[in-house]
């Protein structure tokens, strides 16, 4: 899965919420889920760090609901600053434009997003500078209770900036785990022939016992410390884990980004979170359409939706495991119910065990050592059960500390 992907179709969706609030006037009559008018617009996912890497930008349209997600391809991209240094970007996926080599944005610099789309369209951000380099204090997990009193983990992240410049904070995160497949054998079955019905014992050469699997924040994670006397974040809570939770039945690990926007920026995705609760395009008030930074030079009548911001970015990464918050257990359940079962190795001129291994979603589970009935020698499983590899990969991160 490609997770960075993943993670913005998320910003996608919900700046497509976000249109059809815009497209619902204020009124107190009943709404109407039919929208009989509907506008293709670009929708910009860019935010320029100070991170060296290769910079990306995301380029998408807005899409009607329950269709696919559509994206802006063949488009020019570039940044220029405030020299007139161009730093341009190609498309290495459908959509998606990162710099040719890695490079960051530097403090006491503006910045400025163009961008030329395939029709010939054009589009500009206004200038953005560097926002104050401030570092994640800690990153820590505790055993809590949530607002629903749901019982569960707690990862907090802390902040401060003593020169007061830093106010605006938003977070993502990447979360992985290690995924051990609950009724994994050392052995596949094969099967040889059907008449007679036969199979044979082949041991396996690949990791499939233990994988790891990631996922990126979906959500929009804001923070403020404008209400405090001071410049500072404590113990604002970044992602919950219920206990019961499989992400955490074995090891897990938590890479938190904390990115110091703007006031404009934070605006921003501040309005967009507030759409991603689905029910609230039904409410009798609706804001209208809800405009970033970005403008067309083509058509200054045409919307866009998206903001172009130059962030400061810091990360920590901590590893826990569900035993240190919960050591009197029991562990949280694995993501599928697993059970195991004995097919008939023969049955009326068929063979019910080869044509469910052939179908590659089962797989050796077991000697049945005393078959009753019509059962077989051998249990069968889910694969997802005893291959990990279905869940994820059987590569250790390099990362990874045990």
């Amino acid at each position: 899965m490609n997770l960075e992907n993943s993670a913005k179709r998320r910003f996608f969706r919900l700046c497509c919420i976000l249109l059809l609030g815009g497209l619902v006037t204020t009124c107190v009559e009943p709404f109407e889920t039919e929208i009989e008018s509907f506008e293709s617009i670009l929708i910009v996912d860019a935010t320029l760090t100070n991170e060296q890497k290769q910079q990306q930008v995301l380029l998408s349209r807005t899409f009607r609901f329950n269709e696919e997600q559509l994206v802006e391809t063949g488009a020019e991209v570039g940044i220029v600053d405030d020299q007139s240094t161009r730093f341009e970007f190609i498309e290495t996926e459908p959509g998606k434009y990162l710099t040719p080599s890695e490079f960051t944005a530097v403090p006491g610099r503006d910045y400025q997003l163009i961008i030329k789309t395939a029709e010939g369209n054009e589009y500009a951000s206004d200038f953005r500078s560097l926002t104050p380099v401030l570092e994640i204090d800690d990153l820590y997990a505790e055993r809590t209770v949530n607002g629903q009193g749901v019982l569960g983990i707690t990862v907090f992240a802390d902040s401060s900036d003593p020169q007061g410049n830093a106010k605006f904070y938003r977070y993502e995160y990447d979360e992985t785990y290690r995924i051990i497949a609950p009724f994994w054998q050392p052995f596949d079955l094969r099967p040889v022939s059907r008449t007679p019905p036969q199979v044979e014992f082949v041991r396996k050469t690949e990791e499939s016992r233990v994988c790891y699997g990631t996922a990126s924040s979906t959500d929009i994670i804001l923070a403020s410390s404008t209400e405090f006397d001071e410049d500072k974040v404590t113990r604002f809570p970044v992602r919950f884990l219920s206990k019961e939770n499989f992400l955490t039945q074995s090891r897990y690990s938590i890479l938190v980004r904390q990115f110091v926007q703007s006031p404009e920026a934070f605006a921003f995705y501040e309005t967009l979170k507030e759409f991603s609760d689905f029910e609230s395009l039904f409410s009798q008030t609706q804001p209208g359409f809800i405009t970033g930074n970005i403008v067309s030079r083509t058509n200054s009548s045409e919307k866009v939706i998206g903001f172009f911001d130059v962030s400061s970015v810091s990360s920590k990464r901590i590893f826990f495991e569900h035993i240190d918050f919960f050591p009197e257990g029991p562990l949280p359940p694995f993501i599928n119910e697993c059970t195991f079962f004995p097919p008939a190795l023969s049955l009326f001129g068929f063979s019910p065990l080869i044509d469910l291994l052939e179908t590659g979603d089962f797989l050796f589970a077991g000697i049945n050592d005393e078959p009753e009935g019509f059962e077989g020698p051998y249990f069968l499983a889910q694969r997802v059960c005893g291959d990990c590899r279905v869940l994820g990969s059987n590569k250790v991160p390099d990362f990874w500390e045990e």
